[in-house]
């Protein structure tokens, strides 16, 4: 019995003194509001984004997990220089690609020619 009221006492001194510390402020908030999260470090725009920026990249939290808009920005904005990527890559790749010989339109192959290599 001595135990449960020492353990009774105990809560309500910890309950009460969670609460004086938290709304007990008086003109001096004890806890201070919080600024929302916001996306500090965001990818360059006067140059192409590298692998660093992606690294160093924080998206903001909020309540429920992160911001949609901050997310969905920095989605579009890689989404576009990847597709500009590609697009370099694929017209690269086609300017370096050797030019088949001409031969029948067909697609059969002269025997003759052959024959005389």
């Amino acid at each position: 019995m001595i135990v449960f009221a020492f353990l009774l006492i105990a809560l309500v001194v910890v309950v009460a003194g969670v609460t004086l510390a938290v709304a007990g402020g008086g003109s001096e908030a004890v806890l201070p509001e919080a600024e929302p999260d916001r996306l500090s470090d965001a990818l360059p725009e006067n140059r192409p984004v590298v692998r660093a920026d992606i690294d160093e990249l924080r998206l903001p939290v909020a309540p429920r997990g992160y911001r949609m808009s901050d997310v969905d920005d920095v989605l579009e904005r890689l989404a576009a220089e990847l597709a500009e990527r590609d697009a370099r890559i694929a017209e690269l790749t086609a300017a370096t690609a050797p030019v088949p010989a001409a031969g029948p339109a067909d697609g059969s192959v002269d025997l003759t020619k052959a024959a005389e290599q």
